[in-house]
């Protein structure tokens, strides 16, 4: 069923379409900002997109980050160093650096403990502390170790103790615990401690328990802007989308201003549904309150706008990318497993078949690489297709997508009845297909639209420009592809099928409802079929439209009846 999100900002939108640049060595941002694993990882695949990376000095600022800075990321340096083409006495010298600075902390913590354990009388502040350091130093299974030796001795503790033991909770997934605790907190009348509250909602947030947390959420009495990152943060963590917006439209009406936290979310949110225009909002209104960009805020930001605008993204530039990966090569720079995936994607956006295999059969013949599940994923044909997913099945238990990419190959060359067994295979499994929907933001209103849908408001107008649509374009020489029907489908019900699919409802919504030559930008979460592929690209061309798609594997960038992935994704 269709349905709506309002986002009314407060501000008015401010067209932005370019954001600040990483500097070229980002040694200050690294060392000054970079303050979790996130924000490092975050800034290492920025890194590696813009091949930054290959440069030993940027490689180094970003070794020292993870050995040095960030607790409990040691093997996370571990696995950058080995990355490392040729690392010199500097990246050496970080890593010693590292191992005896990590020691040190440790060694602290493990001085504390014993200390601690050497005390006659220990109370509470003592544990406290104790609870403290495991918490600063990461040692999650310690701090509910601890706090169950304080229930065995039955030794008192106080909010101090159960914010530290709900964080641990939340990044344990320990939701008995957390139960526990908050039978506790009503039990004892302690529901107006704001931190304490604000706590269980983030641990129930973080156990997945989203709808448990918006309970206790809404039945806060006061909610700082704390409580309000952490329930936005949770939607977004569960890919809830739609309600963190809608939070975070409701946390606009109050006086609570966000914060770097909610903002992230809020990014995030905004680029999963392709609200480009809200994501804007959100830029312009980080520069007005001239908020601090770190690592993960500047992060979040060009992650949005790779998501949300096809000038960032990738236009086709396979055989290019192809062309870097033998250069690479010529001047004995040992590929890894990421650099192979870069290149096969780039084969099959490029259509390069033969040469996609032979990387694929070189990465383990030559290298001695196992390939991962993403190196199978870039498989186009059929018979590398069943390969694939036995390969896939093997590694881990299959899931829908992996069922329906090979029924659609089967019924891409006309194999309809293997196509249909596939599926069915996926009935006697229990493995249910997520359905295909897709995404348009019009006027600060996103509009969901589900294939042969029945539920917006403004079916009959939309199925009317539907049918003026396709008939256009028929004219113009679009044939419908009957393979991208329905598999239950009648043979004389096909055409109706692909002609009602979600992208389609969406781009006439959108030639109905913006002004000509405005661009249509959709968000699909599943890949993109032949037949809408097919259709977008004559629908560029008959209605002189750019129709920028963001499916679930690249974008494409439809204008003058071609697309930029040159017809491979």
């Amino acid at each position: 069923m269709a349905s709506t999100l309002t986002i009314s900002p407060a501000i008015p939108i401010t067209a932005i379409t370019t954001i600040s640049q990483f500097p070229e060595n980002p040694r200050s941002l690294l060392l000054q900002q970079c303050k979790t694993t996130k924000d490092l990882t975050q800034i290492h695949a920025h890194l590696i997109k813009t091949r930054l990376v290959l440069n030993p000095a940027i490689a180094e600022n970003l070794l020292e980050s993870a050995a040095i800075l960030l607790p409990n990321a040691m093997d996370y340096a571990s696995s950058i160093f080995r990355e490392m083409d040729e690392p010199d006495s500097s990246a050496y010298n970080i890593m010693i650096r590292g191992h005896i600075y990590k020691q040190s902390l440790i060694r602290l913590v493990e001085v504390g403990r014993l200390v601690f354990d050497g005390m006659s009388e220990r109370g509470v502040v003592a544990w406290n502390s104790m609870i403290a350091g495991y918490t600063k130093s990461g040692c999650w299974e310690e701090v509910v170790k601890l706090f169950c030796r304080m229930r065995e001795l039955g030794v008192g503790f106080d909010e101090v103790t159960l914010i530290s033991v709900l964080t641990a909770c939340g990044r344990l997934a320990d939701l008995e615990l957390g139960e526990w605790i908050r039978e506790h907190i009503e039990a004892n009348g302690l529901k107006k401690n704001l931190l304490l509250m604000t706590s269980l909602v983030d641990m129930y947030a973080k156990c997945g328990e989203v709808d448990t947390a918006r309970r206790l959420f809404d039945q806060m009495d006061r909610r700082d802007v704390v409580a309000w990152s952490a329930m936005i943060s949770g939607y977004s963590q569960a890919n809830r989308c739609r309600e963190a917006l809608d939070l975070f439209h409701e946390m606009q009406k109050t006086n609570v201003e966000p914060n770097e936290v909610t903002m992230v979310s809020v990014l995030y949110a905004c680029a999963v549904l392709g609200a480009l225009e809200t994501g804007k909002w959100v830029h312009f209104y980080i520069k007005k309150k001239k908020m601090k960009l770190t690592v993960t805020l500047g992060t979040a930001l060009i992650d949005f706008y790779a998501n949300t605008d096809s000038s960032l993204a990738s236009n086709g530039q396979g055989k290019r990318a192809l062309d870097f990966f033998y250069l690479m090569r010529e001047k004995n720079i040992e590929p890894n497993d990421v650099t192979f995936l870069v290149a096969l994607v780039a084969c099959s956006h490029a259509g390069l078949v033969d040469e996609g295999r032979s990387l694929f059969v070189s990465m383990s013949k030559d290298f001695g690489m196992e390939p991962r599940i993403e190196h199978y994923g870039c498989s186009q044909n059929v018979e590398i297709g069943e390969e694939s997913f036995r390969c896939i099945t093997r590694l881990e238990p299959a899931h829908s997508g992996d069922y329906i990419l090979l029924s659609n190959i089967y019924a891409s060359v006309g194999r309809r009845e293997d196509a249909l067994r596939v599926r069915c295979q996926m009935l006697e499994k229990g493995i249910k297909k997520p359905p295909g929907g897709s995404l348009i933001e019009l006027d600060g209103v996103v509009h969901e639209f589900f294939s042969e849908d029945d539920g917006h408001a403004h079916l009959k107008e939309i199925y009317s420009a539907i049918a003026d649509m396709i008939k256009q374009i028929k004219s113009a020489g679009y044939v419908p592809n009957p393979a991208d029907a329905r598999l239950d489908a009648e043979e004389d019900d096909t055409e109706a099928s692909v002609s009602h699919h979600s992208e389609k409802l969406a781009i006439a919504f959108g030639l109905i409802r913006t002004p000509p030559g405005t661009t249509i930008r959709i968000s699909k979460n599943l890949r993109v079929c032949t037949d809408c592929h097919n259709a977008t690209k004559v629908i560029s061309k008959v209605y002189n439209r750019e129709i920028v798609v963001r499916d679930r594997n690249r974008f494409h960038h439809f204008k003058e009846g071609s697309c930029s992935c040159n017809d491979y994704w």
